[in-house]
């Protein structure tokens, strides 16, 4: 039976998973891509050995894993390492996900992927709406302050590696805004409103493929 697919994208500090975790709580099977990320690159993932080959040993830490702090630096400073990594990542990601929807138990699939609009082109096909959390980019940098100690440098050097708020807007069918001076409340009553619209629409795909 057909899975209807929701992708949910949004910037680092726009609540994206605060968002995703109101949906599990409604029988929505979620499957995080970051989470399979770090699988994959973690030791004996899936991904270690191409990393290896592509940036050397350098980039394995002592326990068998891709070294995500030396990584990091080396996408900041060039944009064709961030490229040439989630060319070998993404792919991977996209089989677990297929493998894990298959056997997802909701009634439909949420799939939570950071780098969504990044990488557009390798999951579009997979999916029936994409749905962006968004908030000002002001509030992104106090979340992140507040949670993480980073500096607004090195916070504005993570911003600028990922799809600006316009971009993420432009590819968006559905928003869920989670700015300055929205309470968990509202958020939820957005969340559960969107909740109940993909609902329906997943018990007619169902309904249709199975007929």
């Amino acid at each position: 039976m057909e899975k209807f697919k929701v992708g949910i994208t949004g910037g680092i500090g726009s609540g994206k998973s605060t968002v995703c975790r109101l949906f599990a709580q409604w029988n929505v099977t979620i499957i995080d891509a970051d989470a399979l990320s770090h699988e994959l690159t973690g030791p004996g993932g899936k991904a270690v050995a191409a990393i290896r080959d592509a940036f050397g040993s350098q980039a394995i830490n002592a326990k068998g894993g891709m070294d995500r702090a030396y990584m990091r630096q080396r996408v900041f400073e060039d944009d064709s390492v961030r490229h040439t990594l989630q060319a070998i990542i993404h792919p991977l990601i996209r089989q677990e996900m297929l493998s894990k929807t298959t056997n997802a138990t909701g009634e439909y699939v949420i799939y939570d992927i950071p780098l969504l609009v990044e990488s557009l082109h390798k999951y579009k096909d997979l999916l029936n709406v994409i749905c962006v959390v968004d908030c000002e980019e002001s509030e992104q940098i106090q979340r992140v302050q507040k949670r993480s100690g980073l500096s607004v440098e090195a916070i504005m050097n993570i911003l600028k590696a990922q799809a600006s708020r316009e971009q993420r807007l432009a590819v968006a069918n559905e928003v869920i805004f989670n700015g300055r001076g929205i309470t968990h409340e509202q958020l939820q009553e957005r969340a559960f409103a969107l909740h109940q619209k993909w609902l329906l629409s997943a018990r007619k795909l169902a309904s249709a493929s199975v007929d």
